[in-house]
């Protein structure tokens, strides 16, 4: 065959595929969707995934595919996000799935258990440790189906209005905190409280609440609770990691063409990287100024850190022995808990050791 032939063979074959990809473009339905967050949009990292997710979702359908994102009480409340997608009032959510744990404690894992799995190790159990497909088995049962869009890396402990450096400091200490990280909380004597974003300042700033947790110093500093409670406390052991989700009514998920499926999942997995890569970025700049700020940062002291460990071991054995379907997750999960912490102390915890205190 002649160039000239060739180069024409090729042309034609470049022409015809330019000409396909509209074409098949066209055959897929335009749709609307409207997305509720769990959060306020002060928030730009954790309310941005969202915004990150429904902007992926739509430039790999050509914009066909179309989710618009409300903030925390725009549509429905902070904790109420998932109601709304069971109810068919929304189509999908972005929340935490530990807001729910009222529902059933199962709820937990998609989010943080106390002295659980960290950002990486909770990645490696959702992607290929079974975990999605685990848990959508279990979201089944509420008529949804949930794909990971985000996660904060592990979190701060706590601003603290006074000191705690033992047990007895948390008894009748009311802290806004919730999920099973609140449960545990309870049970070494303190008051958990359950508060959206928008509503911790106030509640800390009238005597409401004597402590309080959110993320870490990136999120925490645009909520400015270190302007009341000065002792900012490490490390989060109730969120080792904090993953959020973007939960679909199963019904419309159904019915969604597969390619749409499709960017809706490849579009949640990049926002569950972005999400963290933002946040590693952000927190190391806030730290710088919060310590400008006068905060004082403190270590748990290892009696409060067994005290709560050991209160957490109990919670999920008491709550193993009494919910088959927490039973079904937690025993598999905490193998693999177990064999995840041996690894990483070999290789990164090392790592991170030697140059925390060298640098």
């Amino acid at each position: 065959m002649k160039r000239r032939d060739v180069l024409k063979s090729g042309l034609a074959v470049a022409a015809s595929t330019t000409l396909a990809a509209p074409a098949i473009a066209q055959t897929e339905p335009t749709i609307r969707w409207r997305l509720t967050s769990s959060f306020p949009k002060s928030l730009d990292t954790i309310y941005g995934g969202g915004e990150f997710f429904a902007d992926r979702v739509s430039k790999l359908t050509g914009g066909k595919f179309n989710i618009r994102v409300f903030a925390a009480g725009d549509l429905v409340p902070a904790f109420q996000a998932l109601d709304a997608v069971q109810q068919g009032t929304v189509e999908i959510c972005h929340t935490a799935t530990y807001y729910y744990v009222g529902k059933d404690f199962t709820m937990g894992f998609g989010t943080a258990l106390p002295f659980g799995l960290t950002t990486r190790q909770q990645n490696a159990w959702m992607y290929h440790g079974g975990g999605i497909d685990t848990l959508n088995e279990f979201f089944k049962e509420y008529g949804v189906i949930g794909f990971p869009a985000g996660n904060t890396g592990a979190q701060m402990g706590g601003w603290f209005r006074n000191p705690v450096t033992k047990l007895e400091d948390f008894k009748g200490l009311k802290m806004r905190i919730p999920g099973l990280g609140g449960q545990v909380m309870a049970r070494i004597g303190a008051v958990p409280q359950a508060l959206p974003g928008g509503d911790i300042y106030p509640a800390l700033e009238r005597g409401a609440i004597d402590a309080t947790e959110w993320v870490g110093p990136y999120d925490d500093e645009k909520l400015g609770f270190y302007k009341i409670a000065k002792n900012y406390y490490y490390p989060g052991w109730w969120e080792p990691c904090s993953m959020y989700h973007v939960m679909i009514n199963l019904e419309k998920w159904a019915a969604l063409p597969k390619s749409y499926q499709e960017a809706i999942i490849s579009a949640a997995r990049e926002a569950n990287l972005d999400m963290v890569a933002q946040y590693d970025a952000k927190n190391r700049q806030a730290l710088i100024r919060l310590k400008a700020a006068g905060v004082q940062f403190h270590k748990y002291s290892d009696e409060i850190m067994q005290g709560a460990f050991k209160a957490a071991s109990a919670m999920y054995d008491e709550e193993a022995a009494k919910n088959p379907k927490f039973k079904k997750i937690y025993d598999d999960w905490k193998k693999f808990r177990a064999e995840e912490a041996q690894w990483f102390a070999l290789a990164e915890s090392a790592m991170d050791q030697f140059l925390s205190s060298t640098l």
